[in-house]
């Protein structure tokens, strides 16, 4: 139950689902969380969580997408608990449902890019320079499976951006190893957090577990794991892989 023990880990967008689960299970392991999200409450709770079961975090509202947030974002952490030494880019959201590529609006389109290609890529720009010049870091990135294989059934958008953010994770693996940074990237499929336990129809959820070989949907302490695995001195011979964690659906 140590794997992390003493690591600084930033894990953004986990006020929930994912990014909770995995800043849970991080505290778990003995690190010190740095929660981070646009929701207080939410946040506050998450931290509750970590510190009634004995682990340590600190929440910092911050949005992503601006720099200048990030760049305040990572000053904190370092004055309380010292440099990022595993970065998770988990922040994100789907703000364009499935539908014909026409009828995508500009806004919606550069909405997804932002939330989620841009994101990710700032996160990584503001913090890559000091884990260059420790020569350390683990670096995960968080993609879809929509992002895996082309569907009709896919929010365009959201899955474009997703698949910007495999091959950024990639290329950026074969910029930083020589550093002695590890990037990798996760790809979840269909996963009940909070949201879609309550937005997704029974009988829908019913019909996208038969998509999946291992007939189930995958939850957030899955993607967790996952998560867990990659941060660890477990995987210090794995970068530049995308981790599909999706029940065998993208083998479809």
């Amino acid at each position: 139950m140590d794997r992390l023990q003493d690591k600084v880990a930033l894990v953004t967008g986990s006020s929930r689902g994912i990014g909770a689960a995995i800043a849970r299970l991080f505290a778990r392991e003995g690190a010190q969380v740095v929660l981070n999200g646009r929701d207080m409450q939410a946040l506050s709770a998450v931290q509750a969580q970590i510190e009634n079961s004995g682990g340590r975090a600190m929440q910092i509202v911050a949005d992503v997408t601006r720099f200048e947030e990030l760049e305040n974002l990572r000053r904190q952490v370092e004055e309380a608990f010292g440099p990022v030494e595993i970065l998770v880019a988990n922040a994100g959201d789907n703000p364009v449902m499935p539908g014909p590529l026409e009828n995508i609006s500009e806004e919606g389109w550069r909405a997804s890019i932002d939330a989620n290609l841009t994101a990710t890529f700032l996160t990584l720009k503001c913090f890559l320079p000091g884990m260059k010049q420790r020569r350390s870091g683990n670096i995960i990135t968080l993609s879809s499976a929509a992002a895996r294989r082309p569907s009709s059934h896919s929010p365009i958008a959201y899955a474009a951006a997703k698949a910007g953010i495999q091959l950024l994770t990639q290329d950026l693996a074969d910029q930083v190893g020589p550093f002695g940074i590890r990037a990798n990237c996760i790809a979840p499929e269909t996963i009940l957090t909070e949201n879609n336990q309550c937005n997704i129809p029974e009988p829908v959820k019913q019909s996208l577990v038969e998509m999946h070989p291992l007939r189930r949907l995958g939850t957030p302490e899955d993607v967790a794991r996952a998560a867990l695995f990659l941060a660890s001195g477990e995987s210090a011979w794995v970068t530049g892989m995308i981790l599909d964690v999706a029940g065998g659906s993208v083998l479809k």
